[in-house]
C-alpha cells in the first residue's frame, strides 16, 4: 500500500506540478464548493501562514523559511510558507473554489474572499503567560492568538461592521493549528510531560475564547483543528534520540511526547463539545491533525526531505535553506519537508484527508 499511495503522490504532482495548471486541475472538482463559502478565515502558526511572518522585521530577520529553496515549487519563489510549495490552508480555499489567501500583513493585498492571520511562532497563550511559566518565547514574533483576533476585529471593523453577521455567514473560520509552540518550547527548554500539562487547560481556554469572539462577529461554521502528533517528527526525533527502544512506538515514533499530544487534543475536543450545547446553531468542528498525519505516515517516507545528517536527516545546528543543506531528489515521497514542516504533496494529501473527514460535518449542500 505504501508504495501506491507514492506513486499516486508522484503522479498528482507531475500533473501540477506549475502552479496555474494546479489551480485549474483542482478547479474541475472542488469538493467544498456545495459549501458556498465566499470568504475564509485563517488564525495559527508556521502551519498555515503564507506571508505575515517575513513582514514582522523581528520574526523576518529570525526566519528560515524566508529563502530557498523554501517555495521551489510554488511559482519558484520565496513566500513565507513554511514549505517548499503549498500549505492546507491552500489547498482547502482550493476546494472551495476560492483564490488563495493573503497575508494580513501585505498591505497592498486584496482580502474579498478573506484574510489569513496566521503567523510562523506564534503561539496560543501570550509571551506573559509563558514568562510567568518559565518558557521563554523563542518563535520570534509576539503575535499570540489574542494579537490575531485584534487585527481580525480591526479588519471587521472595515470591512463588514455593524453588518458583520450578514457578511460573514457564508464564510469558513479556522482557529488554528495554534497551541503547539508553547508545549514544542518548553520540551526543548527541558519541561517536563507533567510541567507542560499543566498548562494545557490555559491553551484550550484561550483557543475557545477565540472561537467565541470570531462567533460575535458572525462567524457560523468554524473549524478549530488538534495538533500533529510531534513524536513522529523529525526534529523531535532527533532532538531527543534514546537507546531505549520501549521510548518508540510501532511507527518508530516517541510515545511520550504523542500521548502528551492526545492528551491535549482531547482536552480541546471536551472544550469544542461543551461549546457546542452553548452554540446549537453553530457548526464547530474538530480538525483531526492527529489521525490525518498518522494516517499518511503510514504511507510515505517520513525523513526530511531538506537537510543534512543523521538517521532523520536533520541537524539542529544546520537548517533547510542554509547553503550547506541540500535537497532531496524527490519531496513528493516525503511527508517531512525540513525536519519541522511537510512537503506541498504531504499537505495536500493531509487536507484531502481532512476535508473527507469534515464536509458531512459542515452541513453543505448536497
Amino acid at each position: 500500500m505504501a508504495a501506491t499511495i507514492i506513486l499516486l503522490l508522484s503522479l498528482l504532482i507531475v500533473k501540477i506540478g506549475d502552479a496555474e495548471q494546479q489551480v485549474l486541475l483542482k478547479l474541475k472538482n472542488p469538493r467544498l464548493m456545495n459549501c458556498r463559502f465566499d470568504k475564509i478565515y485563517q488564525f495559527g502558526d508556521s502551519i498555515s501562514d503564507t506571508g505575515n511572518c517575513i513582514r514582522e522585521s523581528l520574526c523576518e530577520a529570525q526566519f528560515w523559511c524566508k529563502r530557498p529553496p523554501y517555495g521551489m515549487d510554488f511559482y519558484k519563489h520565496v513566500t513565507g510558507r513554511c514549505s517548499n510549495g503549498m500549505l492546507i490552508i491552500d489547498f482547502i480555499a482550493m476546494e472551495c473554489d476560492l483564490p488563495l489567501l493573503n497575508p494580513y500583513k501585505d498591505e497592498n493585498a486584496e482580502f474579498r474572499h478573506g484574510v489569513n492571520f496566521a503567523v510562523a511562532g506564534s503561539t496560543a497563550i501570550s509571551a506573559e503567560f509563558l514568562a510567568e511559566n518559565n518558557i521563554d518565547n523563542i518563535g520570534a514574533t509576539n503575535s499570540s492568538l489574542s494579537v490575531q483576533l485584534d487585527w481580525m476585529s480591526s479588519h471587521f471593523h472595515t470591512t463588514c461592521s455593524p453588518n458583520c453577521p450578514e457578511k460573514l455567514n457564508n464564510s469558513l473560520f479556522l482557529v488554528g493549528e495554534i497551541g503547539g509552540n508553547e508545549f514544542n518550547f518548553g520540551f526543548l527548554q527541558g519541561k517536563t510531560i507533567e510541567e507542560s500539562r499543566k498548562i494545557v487547560p490555559e491553551v484550550v481556554q484561550t483557543i475557545i475564547h477565540a472561537v467565541k469572539r470570531t462567533i460575535d462577529f458572525g462567524a457560523t461554521r468554524i473549524i478549530v483543528p488538534g495538533n500533529f502528533p510531534i513524536g513522529c517528527i523529525p526534529f523531535f526525533l532527533t532532538k531527543f534520540m534514546t537507546n531505549n527502544s520501549t521510548a518508540y512506538d510501532e511507527h518508530h515514533c516517541l510515545k511520550d511526547l504523542n500521548n502528551f499530544v492526545i492528551f491535549y487534543n482531547r482536552y480541546l475536543q471536551q472544550a469544542i463539545d461543551e461549546l457546542k450545547n452553548d452554540y446549537p446553531n453553530i457548526t464547530l468542528i474538530y480538525g483531526d491533525y492527529y489521525n490525518a498525519f498518522m494516517w499518511l505516515l503510514e504511507n510515505a517516507v517520513s525523513l526530511a526531505c531538506c537537510g543534512i545528517g543523521g538517521e532523520y536527516n536533520y541537524n539542529v545546528h544546520i537548517s533547510c535553506g542554509d547553503p550547506m543543506v541540500p535537497v532531496c531528489v524527490d519531496p513528493n515521497t516525503h511527508i517531512s519537508w525540513d525536519g519541522i514542516h511537510f512537503t506541498q504533496n504531504a499537505y495536500s494529501w493531509l487536507a484531502r484527508w481532512l476535508i473527507d473527514d469534515m464536509l458531512p460535518k459542515l452541513n453543505c449542500q448536497v
